[in-house]
């Protein structure tokens, strides 16, 4: 008996999915277990495979349609076996869009007219002899400009202007011309939700700064005992494993924000913010103050590389209770990172530097490093964000006080 292959819920939250490539066409056989399609599911791009045996009798979604959760998208039965009638799947957010925006768009304002070029005799500028000898000093082309003077002639007033005029710089070829519109869609959207989110939450910052002599003799050793073929240690490894233990011993911030209740977690599953193009994705390492550095750098060059190449799944997305955000590789020294809901707190980090600093009376250069921490005031306090950040800093400090 045929059946209907309607779109799954696969992750908490989700809501609707973009079918981004069938492996199957109509007609083909495929059996349950089987990759069906590719789905979008705002988050990342995964197989989704088949429920049941049979021949693939009809697609009801197309590619690039996007669908709601439990909608058909396609029907799979015996071969010549009559397809059931089926509600269809609903239109795609593209096309109701294409719809609504049916009505031919403003006309651009027209471009400014170019200035008329200055009257010539016999293929020479008119212009003045001071004007002449102005342009002359200033390196400026007289038939550039447009002459306000009897006849269009260009006088010392016109050179002058131009001499005070800010430069303009030659646009690279083939620049555009027109405005480019780009809709929000699939994961550029998901970012734009959940941000309009993160803004609703009454989030406060502080910030710390802490000496990373130690940890750089630390990654240094770290590095030299990685085994051949092995994977080197960051300092985001490192603060993966520190900010795991100290979300351990401050559990108000290992939350995430529910509601009318506050979710306090057992363990602490770090997410690292990964760039991608378009977009970007928080991975999460789960029970990383279990875990040795090693561990976490494995993991986490596991997490980098499926997501570089498109293969995360959505297991690798869930559950995270905190999140770690550096852009110290791109040479930021500090900054702000936006709340990650329903998490209650996201450490931003900078980058390393050299600064002067007064220890025991004397001007030394150390290695410093800003954290800036962000949290949701709905779950957490001034004063239990303090004393995080503050474990935090003293983890990286003096490694030996996290035993």
């Amino acid at each position: 008996m045929a059946s209907q292959v309607t779109l799954p819920r696969l992750g908490q939250g989700m809501e609707t999915g973009t079918i981004v490539r069938w492996l199957k066409a109509e007609g083909d056989r495929v059996e349950k277990g089987e990759p069906l399609y590719e789905l979008d599911t705002e988050k990342v791009t995964q197989e989704v495979e088949a429920e049941a045996s049979g021949v693939v009798l009809r697609i009801l979604a197309g590619e690039g349609d996007e669908v709601t959760v439990g909608s058909p998208i396609a029907v799979i039965g015996e071969p010549d076996e009559d397809v059931p009638e089926v509600v269809a799947a609903p239109a795609s957010k593209k096309e109701s869009e294409e719809q609504a925006s049916a009505a031919p768009p403003p006309e651009p304002a027209p471009a400014p007219a170019a200035p008329l070029p200055p009257p010539t005799d016999g293929g020479r500028v008119k212009a003045s002899p001071l004007a002449r000898r102005i342009a002359r000093e200033r390196g400026i082309d007289l038939a550039s400009l447009r002459g306000t003077g009897p006849e269009g002639r260009v006088v010392a007033e016109d050179v002058e202007r131009a001499a005070a005029a800010p430069p303009t710089w030659a646009l690279p070829a083939g620049a555009p011309t027109e405005i480019e519109v780009v809709k929000l869609a699939g994961m550029r959207r998901t970012i734009a939700r959940r941000l309009t989110e993160a803004w609703e939450a009454p989030a406060f910052q502080i910030s710390m700064s802490a000496d990373m002599s130690v940890q750089t003799r630390l990654r240094e050793r770290l590095v030299a005992e990685t085994p051949e073929g092995g994977v080197r240690p960051t300092y985001s490894d490192v603060l993966v494993k520190l900010c795991g233990l100290a979300l351990m011993r401050h559990r108000d911030v290992n939350a995430v924000f529910a509601g009318e209740e506050i979710h306090l977690y057992p363990t602490a599953n770090v997410g690292i913010a990964v760039a991608i193009p378009h977009g970007l994705v928080v991975p999460v390492i789960p029970n990383a103050e279990r875990k040795s550095i090693r561990e976490i750098a494995e993991a986490r060059a596991g997490l980098v590389e499926r997501t570089r190449a498109g293969k995360l799944t959505q297991a690798d997305l869930e559950g995270g209770t905190f999140t770690i955000s550096n852009l110290g590789m791109y040479g930021v020294e500090r900054f702000v990172a936006v709340l990650n809901p329903p998490q209650a707190a996201i450490l931003a980090v900078g980058a390393i530097e050299e600064r002067a600093v007064a220890e025991s009376g004397r001007v030394v250069v150390r290695p410093r490093l800003d954290l800036t921490l962000t949290c949701d005031h709905r779950v957490v306090d001034g004063a239990t964000a303090s004393e995080f950040l503050g474990t935090v800093k003293s983890f990286l400090e003096e490694p030996g006080l996290a035993l």
